[in-house]
């Protein structure tokens, strides 16, 4: 994407708004209503109130004026990996090279805390369109310091060796992304030399998407230079930083002070991007190895435990502590139920120590020994831990359920739309958020979040959670109770561990539910009363769990709000293969997969969950489409026509018969919607364009091939005396201003 997790622009009343007809989304669509058949809702800007609104959480960085933060100092930050390649246009970069870019690279835009673009003053005086006819002509002004870390001037030649490297003309240099770039048609120096002018061939709405990094025409000028000098190193390099080593051998990259910055003096020495695993991180922090993490829930519960019974600093929100004893706990899971079961890091390993030397204290002085030397070792990480505070924000992305539509019975419209209605959105924001104090509200878009400029809640397009409009609409695609049904197969995908059995047991009784696992005591009760009614009748066995009309024979009537029985289709019984990634890191998903399986029975769909290595989850199951249910995420950028077609284009046929699908992995789409986002960035109507996406989100809803459920929770470990970093939110980070508090400083109070 052209901004790694960025959002839109302003949102004003529109011309269509004016004209009574418009875009947006907040029509309650009929339950059988096609795609095709959609017709354009109501605009929700309609009046004075903005549809965009406000970021669901604000940033926490601990914010300090530079005055109070200490000139010098090492930020060990934990990253993924060191990254493959230091150049941001491969298709193997990833988010430390993301963020090593931000750092040592000009970017014309950086974004603000409600992800839209702003001018980035270090280096632009000023950038505009300046003529749309008979060609759009954009006027960059450059800042007049602005310099390579080589002494060189940042110049026109610069921008037209990134525009020739990107155009997609020449196919010997390895580029993963050529948009907006291909609308360029030429590029020259301005007045003079601080002016750049780049005339487009086709109107392009998000300009100012482009130059954001910006590498110098040393890396761009050449395939060989592109392809492969930028991978490894980075000689020149115009930010408050440079790349001064990439170490593999240790996993560290070290940025260092680049000393011809010419903007606010860096106030960090250096920099030094640590590779650490997330499973390694609790321990990482305990051992005070690094100063600033993201962590998970279970970390976070660690350092609020650390810091002992009032949780004094352990945990800010949105800048502020929430040490306020009303203030929902930090150190809860996402998950919100049983997830933690056996977590390692759960916080009982604080006590380790004294918990093995429970039952043999007496087995001699070697074992006493080590189990002091435990206790110390637990205590001493607990001291370290105190030292932090976890600061919490949403991430730029969000998590939706994904229906893949190209084949079996998600290949009908109606059921994907069943799937949808059967949604509880809210309950399932709520198990994520709620647990960790953050907003717990449903993303209503696919294609911004609250706070950005084509934010709109386009969800009614499709409708929310209603359980006899989901049965109605399986009734109408041919799926219902009862009926033969053939022995099922399996169902669990490559490489996956089946996570259910057989839906027919021995006795051919048909078993909705698996157990009790994680059932609310309502369904525990409602199930309950249902068996007592069928035992007094003679006509079941009492058995533990499950659902209403879990256990339940062939033949027998089903309870008010349960289906009868499974439901078939031409002999087969209406499962979806639910694949998820197995491993520490997704307890989280594991648990919003569970409520969303409970909420499908209820419906009458049956699902198999299959857990499958994380390595192989993306590329082995759901860039193949090997899987008809799965959980996964998106950013959000700042410029959704550009950066979103790809995910929602309609697949196209290749000649060997498969599907050209881009990034598109639900294998749905429409011929309205790409015709909308083909529209929204040609025109350079602003307020044109976010009406043209949030009409294209609208089509989305309805196709049903992906739901958007929550934004994702951002948890930042970061040492207490640390200012200005943390849980960015939408905002780019300012490395200048990043340091480490001088002694009896204190960081501002209240939002940053």
């Amino acid at each position: 994407m052209s901004h790694d997790g960025v959002g839109p622009r302003p949102a004003r009343q529109s011309p269509a708004c004016r004209a009574t007809r418009g875009p947006g989304a907040v029509m309650r669509s009929l339950a059988f209503l096609t795609a095709g058949a959609l017709a354009a809702p109501a605009l929700a800007g309609c009046s004075s109130e903005d549809p965009a609104g406000k970021p669901l959480a604000g940033q926490d960085i601990a914010p300090a004026a530079r005055s109070q933060v200490a000139d010098g100092g090492t930020l060990r930050w934990a990253v993924d990996a060191v990254p493959e390649t230091l150049n941001t246009f491969q298709a193997d970069a990833d988010a430390t090279t993301s963020r090593i870019a931000q750092a040592v690279l000009p970017s014309m835009y950086r974004l603000n805390e409600r992800g839209r673009p702003e001018i980035n003053p270090d280096y632009l005086e000023s950038a505009e369109v300046v003529d749309t006819e008979p060609r759009q002509v954009v006027l960059y002004k450059l800042h007049q310091q602005a310099v390579w870390s080589d002494g060189r001037e940042i110049s026109a030649a610069d921008f037209a060796a990134q525009w020739r490297a990107l155009s997609g003309k020449d196919t010997a240099y390895w580029t993963a992304r050529n948009a907006g770039y291909d609308r360029i048609e030429r590029i020259e120096r301005g007045a003079n030399d601080l002016e750049v002018k780049v005339t487009f061939a086709r109107p392009y709405a998000d300009w100012q998407s482009l130059f954001s990094p910006l590498y110098p025409k040393e890396v761009m000028g050449t395939p060989d230079s592109f392809n492969d000098g930028a991978r490894k190193k980075l000689k020149v390099t115009a930010g408050p930083f440079t790349v001064q080593e990439v170490d593999r051998k240790d996993d560290e990259v070290t940025l260092a002070r680049n000393p011809r910055w010419w903007g606010d003096p860096v106030k960090l020495s250096e920099i030094v991007l640590r590779a650490v695993p997330r499973e390694e991180r609790s321990a990482a922090l305990a051992a005070g190895s690094i100063d600033l993490a993201e962590i998970d829930a279970p970390a976070a519960r660690r350092i609020a435990l650390a810091a002992g019974p009032g949780g004094t600093g352990a945990a800010r929100q949105g800048g502020r502590n929430t040490d306020d004893p009303k203030a929902p706990s930090p150190s809860a899971d996402p998950s919100g139920s049983d997830e933690n079961a056996g977590d390692e890091e759960s916080g009982s390993d604080e006590n380790a120590g004294d918990e093995e030397s429970g039952s043999d204290e007496n087995t001699g002085d070697e074992e006493s020994g080590s189990r002091a030397q435990g206790s110390q070792s637990a205590a001493d990480a607990t001291r370290t831990l105190r030292g932090f505070e976890v600061r919490k924000s949403l991430e730029p992305a969000y998590t939706q359920l994904a229906l893949n539509g190209a084949d079996g019975p998600l290949a009908d419209e109606r059921v994907r739309r069943a799937v949808a209605r059967a949604l509880d959105r809210e309950e399932l924001a709520k198990a994520v958020l709620k647990p960790l104090g953050l907003p717990a509200k449903p993303v209503g878009s696919h294609l911004a979040l609250a706070g950005q400029a084509a934010y709109a809640d386009s969800s009614g397009a499709l409708g929310g959670q209603d359980t006899d409009e989901a049965q109605a609409l399986l009734a109408d695609a041919g799926w219902v109770p009862g009926g033969p049904v053939k022995k099922k197969e399996n169902a669990a995908g490559p490489e996956g561990e089946q996570a259910t059995g057989d839906p027919t047991d021995e006795d051919g009784t048909y078993i909705v539910g698996e157990d009790n696992k994680s059932r609310t005591d309502a369904e525990l009760e409602e199930a309950e009363e249902y068996r007592r009614q069928l035992a007094q009748d003679g006509k079941q066995h009492h058995q533990g769990g499950g659902a209403p009309g879990a256990y339940a024979p062939k033949g027998t009537a089903a309870p008010a709000g349960a289906p009868a029985g499974p439901l078939a289709k031409d002999g087969r019984p209406l499962t979806l293969r639910f694949v998820l990634p197995s491993g520490p890191g997704s307890r989280a998903l594991h648990t919003v997969a569970d409520r969303i399986s409970r909420m499908l029975e209820r419906v009458g769909i049956h699902t198999e969950t299959t857990k499958v290595p994380e390595e192989s989850y993306f590329k082995d199951h759901i860039a193949s489409g090997e899987y008809d249910l799965a959980l996964y995420s998106w950013p959000a950028s700042a410029f959704p026509a550009t950066d979103a077609r790809p995910i929602y284009a309609k697949p196209v046929p290749a000649a060997d018969g498969s599907l050209t699908v881009e990034q598109n992995y639900t294998r749905v789409g429409t011929d309205q919607v790409d015709q909308l986002f083909d529209q929204a960035v040609a025109t350079l109507d602003q307020e044109e364009s976010r009406d043209l996406v949030r009409k294209a989100d609208a089509r989305i809803w309805a196709a049903a091939g992906s739901i958007p459920l929550y934004q994702r929770p951002q948890l930042i470990a970061a040492r207490k005396n640390l200012a200005n970093t943390g849980a960015f939110g939408f905002a780019t980070p300012v490395y200048e201003d990043m340091g480490f508090l001088k002694k009896g400083a204190r960081p501002a109070a209240g939002p940053s």
